[in-house]
């Protein structure tokens, strides 16, 4: 494989991602890591989940990227209220004709924002499980396919959890990225604060197509990933699994079960996107770990003795980072 040439093209034919970065930064002030995270789940067509408290932009950063594409968008807000069928649709009866004609729901589009999605009850969030896995939806005796680009985009709140419902792990391990938001910085706050208080917010443009995004796609299953790398990929996740063959026996007694081989297609996938967005035709070990955190925190679980110690997936996976040898 001639690298040099496949360098050259992916840093031509991924420009496109700058122009949606620009258009989504007219908005959004700061959370880089979170809009490349965006990018990444659009790229590997992969959901993501979005944890942050109320008030750091993740509903604002969602709609955004939706309006930037020239892509169908919804917004369903989880309620504990909330049934099946107003997800994804119900067979109707017509008095007239005498017969049942289906009216689809909400989730045929290509993004969907599950807002606040740990407030919905365990019938919903199976009804979405099918459309997030199979990217299909079957009401009564008939399936129908979804559109292509389908993403969810979820979002949860971490400190209120009055009304919520934990997210099944089957379901939780389907979203390809967990991002963790923080707060932003001084200078940003500063000017989150000035563009709100001044209305100087500019309309976002459709600078993509959904075309774009399969293009995008196409070219990120072409960028060389190595074999030792993918070795690199295959002893992260085994190390949660079997922290003893990593010199990790610490861990043995923190860990309930490790990450499932979902992470280790996703963490390829994810790090073949993070050098598309960096315009590289390779991937690079800082590609894999820049991304590690936020494909593996919310597919380890924690025993109760390191719920005790206060010790978190995140500390954990960055163990295991700092144990497990570079390539």
């Amino acid at each position: 494989m001639d690298i040099t040439a496949l360098n050259e093209k992916i840093k031509n034919e991924s420009a496109f991602i700058d122009l949606l970065m620009n258009e989504i930064s007219k908005v959004i002030v700061g959370q880089k890591s979170m809009l490349e995270r965006l990018v990444i789940g659009l790229l590997g067509n992969g959901h993501i989940l979005l944890e942050g408290v109320p008030g750091l932009a993740k509903t604002l950063a969602i709609k955004t990227l939706a309006a930037s594409m020239k892509a169908k968008f919804q917004r369903i807000q989880f309620t504990p209220d909330l049934l099946p069928a107003d997800l994804i649709g119900t067979q109707i009866y017509n008095q007239k004709e005498g017969n049942f004609f289906i009216r689809k729901g909400p989730l045929f589009a290509n993004f969907i924002l599950a807002d606040e999605i740990n407030r919905a009850p365990a019938k919903v969030q199976s009804a979405l499980l099918e459309a997030m896995q199979e990217r299909q939806v079957t009401i009564g005796e008939q399936t129908f396919k979804l559109d292509d680009p389908f993403l969810v985009l979820a979002t949860q709140n971490p400190i209120e959890q009055e009304g919520t419902y934990p997210l099944p792990e089957a379901q939780v391990d389907r979203f390809m990225l967990k991002v963790k938001i923080t707060y932003p910085g001084r200078d940003e706050e500063l000017n989150i604060m000035r563009n709100n208080l001044s209305g100087s917010y500019s309309l976002i443009q459709q600078v993509i197509t959904p075309d774009d995004i399969k293009k995008g796609r196409n070219l990120v299953q072409e960028i060389y990933l190595d074999e030792k790398i993918e070795r690199y990929i295959l002893d992260i996740v085994f190390a949660t699994r079997f922290p003893k063959d990593f010199k990790l026996e610490r861990l043995v007694d923190l860990i309930s079960y490790g990450a499932s081989p979902r992470a280790t297609i996703n963490l390829n996938l994810a790090a073949r996107s993070m050098a598309f967005i960096k315009r590289r035709g390779y991937v690079i070990p800082e590609d894999v770990r820049a991304v590690a955190f936020d494909v593996l925190r919310h597919r380890i679980a924690v025993t109760y003795e390191a719920e005790a110690e206060e010790i978190t997936p995140e500390k954990i996976i960055q163990e295991i980072l700092n144990a497990v040898e570079v390539p």
